[in-house]
């Protein structure tokens, strides 16, 4: 196990922590949901930023879980992948 899966367990007891992870749940899905997309693209994130009309820095902040993308900017990032963005309530 990595040390990080180890950090996240014993920081998961944290009854505060642990309520705001499930409550990032779903940026840190999104933000996984790109970087697997863009990788299984063959992209690099500059390749990608260019073809969604942005720059590499604020594809770079979104992949690392350091943004609020709108849905405007998803739709983008969609299309760049060659993707079109689906958002569903389950």
């Amino acid at each position: 196990m990595s040390d990080f899966r180890k950090h996240l367990e014993r920081s998961l007891q944290d009854e505060e922590f642990a309520r705001e992870w499930e409550e990032q749940s779903a940026e840190r899905d999104v933000m996984r949901q790109i970087v697997e997309a863009r990788m299984e693209e063959g992209l690099t994130q500059q390749e990608l930023a260019e073809r969604c009309g942005m720059k590499a820095s604020n594809l770079c902040r979104l992949e690392n879980g350091n943004g609020n993308p709108s849905v405007a900017t998803l739709e983008k990032i969609a299309r760049g992948l060659g993707r079109r963005l689906e958002i569903s309530f389950v």
